[in-house]
């Protein structure tokens, strides 16, 4: 919108992109003065990445939480860690799904007890 303001009104393509001109002007203003929690998070998420990097990848949120809090001495909340990991797109490792390996050659145990496999009538 601010490339074409010269030859449109910025009401007339608010409208036309389905969007409010205040909410238009209020997202302006944020790219170039942006609040003091959007600063903290790009900071923050500096810090995450460069702590998960130093893991080769494997650290989760729960790791990197920890050494935020304890190695680094930084106050953060978890929730926090957990968005920003979320909203930068890295994540850690997961631990694999362990597999059962069963053996073919191998025969059924016996019925020892005699049950009966198939019964009269139902119960």
């Amino acid at each position: 919108m601010d490339a074409n303001k010269a030859d449109f009104p910025i009401r007339f393509m608010a409208s036309r992109l389905g969007v409010s001109t205040s909410g238009f002007y209020g997202w302006r203003h944020r790219q170039v003065n942006p609040c003091r929690r959007t600063i903290r998070d790009r900071e923050l998420t500096e810090t995450i990445c460069a702590i998960w990097r130093q893991s080769r990848g494997t650290y989760g949120s729960p790791r990197v939480w920890a050494e935020l809090r304890l190695g680094q001495n930084v106050r953060v909340g978890r929730k926090r860690v957990e968005r920003l990991m979320r909203n930068a797109g890295i994540e850690g490792v997961y631990r694999r799904r362990t597999r059962r390996h069963r053996r073919t050659d191998t025969v059924p145990a016996g019925d020892l007890v005699n049950r009966r496999f198939h019964p009269d009538g139902p119960d």
